[in-house]
């Protein structure tokens, strides 16, 4: 009978050392799951937010690229400056900053920060934009309040070679990336005679 009230008072014991350090591991637990939660919501706030600023960016770039096709089309036959045109170098970008922002509003972002800039001697533009939405409450404090932001820079580049001694009041056959070719006759050039523009100029992000 002693032995059994022993036995009873050393299990009692034991129970009682063994549940401090069950709520001890098990709230250890839960703060790594939730950690764990708050590095997945601004992860996921960033990929957003990355996601948001290249199509800011293609925007504005394919934006160029659509006011390069309408110039190069109205140039054809009027004067001598559609090599230029189909070169990439005639564009002014205004209606860029507006196909930014309205691809940014669509990734529920903003643009913050946008200008014309230059990589590998090809024209393109950088976009940087920050999230509407926050990366939400978590343990981690101020991430209710915390947006996230990236930027990404796109570029416009010919696909087609222009050369410097290309005479353009004359036909001129031109070989252009992907095997694609076509011929520009200004004498016999008629509206919708061009390839599609992503024959002419390719958008893309910079590397």
């Amino acid at each position: 009978m002693r032995r059994d009230r022993r036995l009873r008072r050393l299990f009692d014991s034991d129970s009682g050392q063994t549940l401090p350090l069950y709520i001890w591991l098990t709230g250890i637990l839960l703060f790594i799951a939730f950690a764990f939660f708050a590095f997945a919501q601004a992860a996921s706030a960033r990929n957003g937010a990355q996601s948001a600023a290249d199509a800011a960016a293609l925007a504005a770039a394919q934006d160029a690229r659509d006011e390069l096709m309408d110039g190069l089309e109205l140039a054809i036959g009027e004067d001598g400056d559609w090599i230029d045109w189909l070169a990439g170098d005639e564009f002014t970008g205004g209606g860029a900053r507006g196909a930014a922002d309205a691809l940014a509003a669509e990734n529920d972002s903003t643009v913050i920060g946008f200008g014309p800039t230059e990589v590998n001697g090809y024209p393109g533009f950088r976009a940087e934009i920050e999230t509407t939405y926050t990366v939400g409450d978590s343990i981690i404090p101020g991430t209710e309040n915390q947006h996230a932001e990236a930027e990404a820079t796109a570029v416009v580049k010919p696909r087609c070679d222009v050369a410097p001694s290309v005479d353009p009041k004359k036909a001129v056959q031109f070989d252009c990336d992907g095997g694609e070719s076509f011929e520009i006759d200004p004498d016999d050039y008629q509206p919708g005679d061009l390839p599609d523009a992503s024959v002419l100029f390719s958008v893309h992000l910079a590397d």
